[in-house]
């Protein structure tokens, strides 16, 4: 048995663990961060596209809780502990600015995940975290009904166990799993007694079968509104966002949708319809057509849509509408600009699947809520067991609530995990 105790042991070295480690030791803890890759917050680094969308400038905690949906009521009084605010004074004042962008979405000035990760690894160093990189742990080690360390089969104490007075469980959900979120931690703690709802994609992009969509692969549009069908029937209506890829949508908007996409899925055929020009109603954008054609007269229509929408999709469009590209504007029938006018409105995509674990931003799944306690993030099972971050079963969408998670969470354990000592 290794002599060495810990006041807190961290087993996973994303954000949720990072900040965890960070305020055990600012509490004065004795804390040992453990993380089966060879560096910290690997996932943290390509979060956002490589920016980092660290959180949502939604000051009022009621009001940014309302994302979370049912899960608001257990999250409550965690988020009264530790907020956007702060958090965004968290980083300010260890000198990394923020910006906020479309929908509230708060990034580094910087532009870069680096800046966040940076900042957590001082924030570590300065609290005299031990850092422990390539050590995999293997399981929550029980004795006599009591949780007392953690058994690891990698790094400088390989094979031994690690003995601590509090365990913080912050290994992440499954998505991503080349950044090692394998769901190890949903293992240990069901072997222990805890429930866990099976995890599946939540924040995925989608596949659809149209074959044009690889010509159209990088395209972006910052506002389109989504409306779901299946049977003919409409489902759900979304807005934002949305970025064309080689096989399908991904995109704010479009992640935000994919759960239910995904459960519409298993009892038959989505359709996504998208209104490229929501600002746009029918007959604002038939007179807009007639403004376009009028001053195009000349112009062959395929190259008169370029003020509408990009030209890699407006040559798309074209193809779809059925009117000849070659066709002068000033010979396109009344018919036909209506026909194009529903298409802008309302191009149809058919939907084959959602794209794997491996392509989603979160996961939802993880224990179930009932077991733990927000006040302090205690097991309700283990009071000297912390859970934190993606290993809850907490739905959220994308746009900075996933890492707020992290912050908040990750702030309550470390604060309450010190106490242990």
């Amino acid at each position: 048995m290794n002599e060495n105790i810990w006041d807190v042991i961290v087993v996973g070295g994303g954000p949720a663990g990072m900040m965890t480690a960070g305020r055990a030791a600012e509490c004065g803890a004795k804390v040992v961060l453990l993380e089966k890759n060879d560096t910290l917050g690997r996932k943290l680094l390509i979060t956002g596209g490589g920016r980092c969308n660290v959180t949502n400038a939604q000051p009022d905690v009621r009001r940014f809780l309302e994302k979370y949906a049912d899960n608001a009521k257990f999250l409550f009084s965690a988020f009264s502990q530790w907020d956007v605010e702060k958090t965004l004074n968290f980083f300010h004042l260890r000198e990394m600015q923020t910006k906020v962008e479309n929908e509230g979405r708060v990034f580094p000035v910087s532009d870069s995940a680096q800046s966040v990760w940076d900042t957590l690894v001082e924030y570590l160093r300065m609290g005299g975290v031990t850092v422990l990189s390539n050590s995999s742990v293997t399981e929550i080690v029980k004795e006599n009904s009591v949780l007392i360390g953690v058994k690891i089969k990698g790094g400088k104490t390989g094979g031994e166990i690690l003995v601590g007075r509090s365990i913080v469980i912050a290994t992440g959900g499954t998505s991503r799993p080349e950044t090692g979120s394998t769901g190890d931690g949903y293992t240990w703690l069901k072997k222990i007694g805890h429930t866990i709802v099976e995890p599946t994609p939540s924040l995925v992009p989608i596949v659809v079968k149209d074959k044009w969509i690889s010509r159209v692969a990088g395209v972006s549009l910052k506002d389109v509104k989504i409306t779901t069908f299946q049977n003919e029937v409409k489902q759900d209506v979304g807005r934002g966002k949305i970025l064309f890829t080689h096989v399908g949508l991904s995109g704010p908007a479009i992640l935000n949708m994919s759960h239910d996409i995904g459960e519409l899925l298993k009892y038959g055929e989505v359709v996504v319809s998208l209104d490229l020009l929501p600002d746009f109603d029918h007959g604002q954008l038939n007179s807009k057509l007639q403004e376009i054609f009028k001053e195009n007269a000349n112009k062959k229509f395929k190259n008169s849509l370029g003020d509408l929408v990009p030209s890699a999709l407006a040559t798309v469009i074209v193809e779809l509408s059925g009117i000849s590209g070659e066709t002068p504007c000033n010979s396109i029938t009344r018919e036909e600009r209506l026909k194009l006018i529903d298409l802008l409105k309302g191009l149809k995509l058919n939907v084959e699947k959602l794209l794997g674990l491996e392509k989603a931003i979160v996961t939802s799944g993880g224990v179930v809520l009932s077991e733990v306690d927000f006040k302090t993030m205690q097991s309700r099972l283990f009071p000297n067991l912390y859970l934190v971050g993606d290993i809850l079963n907490i739905d959220r969408p994308s746009g900075g609530y996933s890492l707020q998670l992290c912050w908040t969470t990750g702030f309550v354990a470390g604060s309450d995990s010190a106490k242990q000592k």
